[in-house]
């Protein structure tokens, strides 16, 4: 079983709570999250980087529950937002803007003049049109902003196409081999401070070897620029390591530590790390009740209450989940393709899915759902949010509630000339 979620006496439990009690008491679905197995995986981080002064800053697009933040940063996590949006959460959740780094390929000058204002901490820059209007944006507010740039180091991640951000390709970042002249252009520009060098190549990695090139690209451009009169001063070095979805080996953390040090642990920089998934993703779960086990010539379909609304990564990214049920009845194996209700054939959790035999009415528990879940939820189908749970031992709080039918036409209007 994953961190947080243990069997006592055939019951799947988040910290001593039963699931099968929270999908009773809080109806399905659900998502559950497990404060203590959030707090462990930062601890980890902490423990592994913290001697070489590494700040771990969480990547709060992975899942940006307030209860969530506040959690991490009691522990002294750092936030890495890409919106203004996530920066509001941040806000509203206590963190300081000075813990906040700012980043995101897209920024417009509306954002850029609110998290100036706010006065985070750092704003990753990805393109020369961005760094301009960020220096408007600086001296309009009379300051200067500290900013990092984000190569591009044309390095594969070795993980899903669509979760990749390093190569020539993607979207993100200026390539290495014309930064030098966009570090000189920022150099030059009021209201700028071009100390930091950035870089991401993706998510969900499980070999250090991108990382050590990735690195490697980082500190010879550090040293260059070093040598050209502009003071590299922080290396923000990404995230992106990867979990257990089925039968991945992650990355040792000691190992990655050691990788840093080889690479660019002697600049003498400010560093940071910005972990999402590997903080939260095995730390949440979904559960879901059977609505109806549907024989059919050649499948047998378990169709259940959650959907693709709720948890997009098996459409989206051919994504692995392990569902399991809450309750083991000692029932004998079967086979299903596990979907849910909504009117697409991409609404499939998995297909040929082995697992114990289920019945109408029996709760599942959708695995390593804590990160990229919640978050990238909809309302197609005209379904209605599910709630998020927060469980810390034995105390259980509801961290968002139930969307309600009523909470979505709330939002909508019709025209008076319909009426």
């Amino acid at each position: 079983m994953i961190e947080g979620f243990v069997r006592r006496d055939g019951e799947l439990c988040a910290g001593s709570v039963p699931l099968g009690r929270l999908a009773g008491d809080y109806g399905t679905p659900v998502f559950v999250y497990s404060g203590g197995a959030v707090r462990a995986a930062y601890r980890a981080y902490d423990a592994a980087l913290g001697p070489l002064g590494v700040r771990v800053c969480y990547a709060v697009k992975a899942n940006g529950n307030q209860a969530i933040l506040r959690l991490l940063a009691g522990e002294g996590a750092g936030m890495d937002v890409v919106s203004a949006g996530e920066m509001t959460r941040c806000l509203a959740a206590g963190v300081p803007a000075d813990r906040i780094v700012f980043s995101g390929v897209g920024k417009t000058r509306e954002e850029l003049d609110r998290a100036v204002a706010a006065g985070v901490h750092q704003i990753n820059v990805e393109s020369v049109p961005e760094l301009e209007a960020l220096s408007a944006a600086a001296v309009a507010a009379g300051t200067t902003m500290p900013i990092a740039i984000r190569i591009n180091p044309d390095v594969d991640a070795r993980t899903h196409a669509k979760i990749t951000t390093g190569r020539k390709e993607n979207k993100f970042g200026i390539d290495a081999s014309v930064a030098r002249g966009v570090f000189h252009r920022a150099h030059a520009l009021p209201g700028i401070d071009p100390c930091g060098i950035a870089l991401h190549i993706g998510s969900q990695l499980t070999d250090l070897a991108p990382y050590r090139d990735a690195y490697a690209v980082m500190a010879d451009l550090a040293t260059t620029l070093r040598g050209e009169g502009i003071a590299i001063a922080r290396l923000d070095l990404g995230g992106g390591i990867g979990i257990r979805y089925r039968d991945e080996t992650p990355i040792a953390l000691a190992d990655y530590a050691a990788v840093i040090r080889e690479t660019v642990g002697d600049l003498g920089c400010e560093m940071m790390v910005e972990p999402g998934r590997s903080l939260v993703g095995n730390a949440g779960a979904l559960l879901a009740r059977v609505v109806y086990v549907k024989p059919g010539d050649s499948r047998t379909f378990l169709i259940l209450d959650a959907a693709m609304n709720d948890l997009i990564r098996p459409t989206l990214y051919e994504a692995w989940h392990d569902i399991v049920p809450v309750r083991d009845r000692g029932c004998g194996p079967a086979t299903y393709d596990i979907v849910g209700p909504v009117c697409e054939s991409g609404d499939t959790f998995a297909t040929r899915r082995a697992m114990p035999a289920v019945e109408p009415g029996d709760v599942v528990a959708i695995l390593s759902a804590g990160a990229y879940g919640a978050v990238m939820g909809s309302t197609y189908n005209a379904r209605p949010l599910p709630p998020e749970l927060l469980v810390d031992g034995d105390r259980v709080a509801v961290v968002r509630r139930r969307q309600t039918l009523d909470d979505l036409l709330a939002l909508e209007a019709v025209p008076a000339w319909l009426a």
